[in-house]
């Protein structure tokens, strides 16, 4: 078995479900339909699962939006937007399905 933590991961398939349903997405907002769905996780972890996708080819980034207002941070958020890339396998997770289709 070779070292470090294992490639597969079951919060990064949520994601991918998740995105799935929504085509693109960014980080908070699938946050939030994250946890509106599966048990809690953090938002840290829903970042580094965002990022490990992507270098996977899991997830790709659709875009980069800059959004102007009065943030604690300073003047200015960036929003990456994420879609799924090429090596995402969804498999139709029926809750997820369910999720959205309610929002409908």
């Amino acid at each position: 078995m070779p070292k470090g933590r294992p490639v597969k991961s079951e919060i990064r398939q949520n994601i991918v479900e998740i995105l799935y349903f929504m085509k693109q997405g960014y980080g908070y907002e699938i946050y939030k339909v994250y946890i509106a769905i599966f048990p809690k996780v953090t938002m840290r972890s829903i970042y580094y699962h965002l990022k490990k996708g992507t270098s996977l080819g899991e997830f790709k980034v659709s875009k980069i939006e800059k959004e102007k207002g009065d943030y604690s941070w300073g003047q200015e958020a960036e929003k990456i937007y994420y879609g799924l890339g090429d090596n995402a396998k969804p498999t139709s997770n029926e809750k997820v399905k369910e999720y959205f289709d309610k929002k409908k």
